[in-house]
């Protein structure tokens, strides 16, 4: 009748339980608590019954304490009974007065040990008193049983719960952390939020910047900046040609006077290597001599080559070399002046520039041209950000779903039939 009913109306599937994320925790405490319950109503009486079990337990022990021995036993018995009984009772007794706790889950192994402690007892001082007094042992033998029957009841119904309780945990645990995935994945949607409303701010600031940028080259002002650039193009030349005038006259000079100090070094004329090296020094300086001081120079160390020279010692190369030598004064007088000449051009060159930078449109353009590079590197760096945390945020997605189904399978061991389990409840709208 079943099968056709079932071929008639279709058979029925099993209902699923249904709950949502949020809900777990609540309904796993019901749990706990449910099978706490049950624990407590399989156990108590049996608690009971083992409290019962070890007074008499006890009560038994006293009763082989006081028992008389049979005269018919052999004295060797009776030494040995004599011997091991004290020792026999006063371990049963350390052992069976133990205060037992009320929590089953800490009287369970409690009783646990005074029963393994009456048995190792039985098993040591015990085992010899049983030929002794056979009757007794066997009362004991019969109490301890007792206990251990009553434990085992406790065992079975602490390890249901034990079982239930480690599905909990379980559970628990894995809730915990879907809820954590899901409250990190949020805050960093919140995150990437920020980013896109930064990197749009930056992208229509660029876009704005550009479009201004756009429109100086056909500034009115251009023509004045083109005129301060020109300045400056033809002051910086003519600083270039002067720098390049003294150059040729440093250079030329120089190699006659380094031609002298080698003759000087291997004639041992400390004096007029001196002299020769520091006028060197400040021909060939980067930085402009003062005039005086290479006046001073020249004049000094001009006597010490023109001695080489007319000695036959330096041969003198070329006309520049020979118009220089032939008249030290006017070249003094030709590079001193070049050295002067250097500093009005590169004074003149700080004023164009001066005058150029200071240009209100060049001052707007540059500054709008610094802020767009700086956008443009924030830019940079808030779009890999992103990258990175999409990244993240997928990866850490992917876990969800492993997590849901462990989650699932755990509920299912507990509720013994199909879990549907709402994850979306936690997300926000």
């Amino acid at each position: 009748m079943g099968s056709f009913l079932e071929k008639l109306f279709g058979k029925k599937e099993p209902e699923l339980f249904t709950i949502s994320l949020g809900s777990v925790p609540a309904w796993l405490n019901g749990r706990e608590k449910t099978a706490r319950s049950e624990l407590l109503s399989a156990s108590g009486e049996t608690q009971k019954k083992i409290r019962n079990g070890i007074l008499n337990l006890q009560q038994i022990t006293n009763t082989v304490a006081q028992v008389e021995q049979d005269p018919a036993i052999h004295p060797k018995l009776k030494s040995i009974a004599r011997n091991s009984l004290p020792l026999f009772v006063k371990a049963m007794n350390a052992s069976l007065a133990k205060e037992l706790p009320d929590e089953v889950e800490e009287f369970y192994p409690a009783a646990v040990e005074c029963l393994k402690s009456c048995l190792n007892s039985t098993r040591g001082q015990g085992r010899y008193l049983q030929a002794v007094f056979p009757e007794e042992m066997k009362a004991v033998k019969s109490g301890i049983d007792t206990i251990g029957r009553e434990i085992n009841d406790i065992t079975a119904s602490l390890t249901r719960f034990r079982e239930e309780k480690t599905l909990i945990d379980a559970a628990l645990s894995l809730q915990t952390a879907l809820l954590e995935i899901i409250a990190d994945i949020q805050k960093a949607e919140e995150k990437d939020k920020r980013i896109i409303l930064r990197i749009t701010e930056m992208t229509d600031r660029v876009a704005a910047i550009e479009k201004e940028l756009e429109v100086f080259p056909s500034d009115g002002r251009m023509g004045e900046v083109s005129m301060l650039k020109a300045a400056l193009r033809d002051a910086e030349n003519r600083r270039d040609a002067a720098i390049r005038t003294n150059a040729a006259l440093s250079m030329t000079a120089s190699h006659v006077f380094r031609k002298a100090e080698k003759i000087a070094v291997r004639q041992k004329h400390p004096t007029e290597i001196s002299v020769l090296r520091h006028t060197m020094e400040l021909l060939s300086d980067h930085m402009v001599p003062d005039t005086g001081d290479l006046a001073s120079a020249l004049a000094t160390a001009y006597p010490v080559a023109e001695r080489m020279i007319v000695a036959e010692e330096i041969t003198l190369k070329n006309k520049e070399e020979r118009a220089i030598f032939s008249d030290m004064k006017q070249f003094s007088t030709d590079i001193c002046a070049s050295c002067t000449d250097i500093g009005f051009q590169e004074e003149a060159c700080r004023v164009a520039q001066e005058k150029l930078s200071s240009n209100p449109l060049l001052v707007r353009i540059h500054s709008l041209e610094r802020e767009k590079a700086q956008l443009e590197t924030m830019l940079k760096k808030e779009n890999l950000a992103r990258v990175d945390l999409k990244d993240w945020m997928q990866k850490t997605q992917e876990k969800i779903p492993k997590l849901s189904e462990e989650l699932t399978k755990k509920m299912e061991e507990m509720v013994g039939g199909g879990v549907q389990l709402q994850i979306d409840d936690q997300r926000p709208a």
